[in-house]
């Protein structure tokens, strides 16, 4: 069966990052896991202005709304803002310079 939701709409909550994530004071993150079907996983992932580090699995994304830049430590960028299209590797440490609250769409493999 098909289904869909209004990722803009979708209610998420903030906690703060834990110290050895968090690079600037008062950043919070927030994710809803929208669906887990098809092999794949979809939800939506908030970051607040400030920076962070993290690393994920494999992901592709679609920012929704606010901007920044995401690196990693090979030297690989991605200028963020509403509609771009982003892709994470497994085992990448990303730095996040959020300059804009960020929303976006995340899927990975289940």
């Amino acid at each position: 069966m098909i289904s869909s939701f209004d990722a803009t709409a979708v209610a998420v909550s903030h906690t703060p990052l834990p110290s050895e994530k968090a690079l600037s004071e008062g950043v919070s993150t927030g994710l809803v896991e929208l669906a887990s079907d098809a092999g794949l996983e979809v939800g939506v992932w908030e970051h607040s202005v400030g920076s962070s580090t993290d690393s994920f699995g494999d992901e592709a994304f679609v920012v929704l709304s606010g901007r920044g830049v995401v690196r990693d430590g090979q030297g690989g960028e991605i200028v963020l803002a509403p509609g771009v299209l982003g892709v994470l590797h497994a085992g990448d440490v990303t730095t996040w310079e959020i300059t804009e609250p960020l929303r976006k769409v995340w899927i990975v493999r289940g």
